[in-house]
């Protein structure tokens, strides 16, 4: 399934159920929720933890839509993006992401 169809999946049970599709902050509150549940998942190993992360993913997806974003374009560029930068180690081990001729690295989040 491609991310465009889940989000819109994920949008429709949510008009079909009566579920929020406008409060936002809302959203996100639910939304690190189902993280938590999912890293409980993870750190009891508990064999529903693929369901948690897709309970997320599916946050995720109607975050999206309740803001006019196609996630999958999104999801896209940002691959990209992070293919084309470029990092280092420093003497410690640690990654730095560094400029580019062009702009690939903006010197600034994390190396993913």
């Amino acid at each position: 399934m491609d991310i465009r169809s889940a989000q819109q999946l994920a949008w429709d049970n949510k008009l079909a159920k009566g579920f929020n599709t406008t409060d936002v902050a809302l959203e996100f509150g639910l939304l690190t929720a189902e993280v938590g549940e999912a890293f409980t998942a993870w750190l009891k190993r508990l064999p529903d933890f693929g369901e948690e992360l897709a309970d997320v993913v599916l946050y995720v997806a109607a975050l999206a839509e309740m803001n006019g974003i196609d996630l999958e374009s999104e999801v896209e560029r940002k691959l990209a993006k992070n293919r084309d930068r470029v990092y280092v180690r420093d003497e410690r081990g640690v990654l730095h992401r560094i400029e580019t001729p062009g702009g690939a690295g903006d010197g600034a989040g994390s190396p993913r």
